[in-house]
C-alpha cells in the first residue's frame, strides 16, 4: 500500500467521522425545530465527494505517474490546511454544523472563528481539498473533473444555504436612538 493510498484512506475515515458528527448534529437541530433545505442536491454532493476519493486512487493507479515532490508536498500541505479549516468550521458551529442544510429558526448567524473572516469557509476548504488532494500524486484529471463539477454544485449549495439562513435568521433588532424626537 502506497503512502498516497494511506492518505486517501485517512481522508475517507475523516469523511466517516464527519458523517457521524453530522448525524448527531442533525438530531440536535431537529430537536430544536431545525428545518431541512436542499435535500435534492445532497445525493449529487455525496456522489461527487465519493468520486473524488475513488478518482484519486484510480487515476494514480492507472496512470503510473510518479510522485513529484515539487508538486506533491505543497499540495499535501494545502490538503492538511483544508482539513484543519474544515474542523475549525465544525468546532465553531458546534451542533449547528452539518453536511446537510439544516437550520434552526431564530438562531443568529455565527460570526466567530473562521466565520468572522468568510461567510462560508467550509466551502473554501472543500474547493482547496478537491484541487489539492488529487494533485498530491499528480491526479490532474481528477482535480480538474472534481473542480469543474463542484463549481455548479457549489453555486446551488450556496444559493440554498443563503436562502435557508435568510429565512431562518431572527428579525433584525429594532434600531434604537438616543434622540427622543426621532
Amino acid at each position: 500500500m502506497t503512502g498516497y493510498t494511506v492518505l486517501i484512506l485517512l481522508v475517507a475515515a475523516e469523511r466517516i467521522a464527519e458523517l457521524v458528527v453530522a448525524r448527531r448534529n442533525a438530531a440536535w437541530s431537529r430537536a430544536h425545530g431545525g428545518l431541512s433545505y436542499g435535500d435534492g442536491h445532497y445525493p449529487v454532493m455525496v456522489a461527487l465527494h465519493t468520486g473524488l476519493l475513488a478518482g484519486c486512487l484510480v487515476e494514480t493507479h492507472l496512470s503510473g505517474r510518479p510522485f513529484l515532490p515539487l508538486l506533491g508536498w505543497p499540495m499535501l500541505a494545502l490538503t492538511i490546511g483544508a482539513q484543519a479549516l474544515r474542523w475549525w468550521c465544525i468546532s465553531t458551529l458546534g451542533p449547528r454544523w452539518n453536511t446537510r442544510v439544516i437550520v434552526v429558526p431564530g438562531l443568529p448567524l455565527v460570526d466567530s472563528g473562521p466565520y468572522r473572516l468568510l461567510r462560508h469557509p467550509n466551502y473554501l476548504a472543500v474547493a482547496v481539498e478537491g484541487l489539492a488532494l488529487p494533485l498530491v500524486h499528480g491526479a490532474w484529471l481528477t482535480a480538474t473533473g472534481f473542480t469543474l463539477l463542484n463549481l455548479p454544485l457549489l453555486a446551488v449549495r450556496l444559493r440554498c444555504e443563503n436562502a435557508a439562513l435568510a429565512l431562518s435568521a431572527p428579525p433584525p433588532a429594532a434600531a434604537t436612538s438616543s434622540c427622543s424626537t426621532c
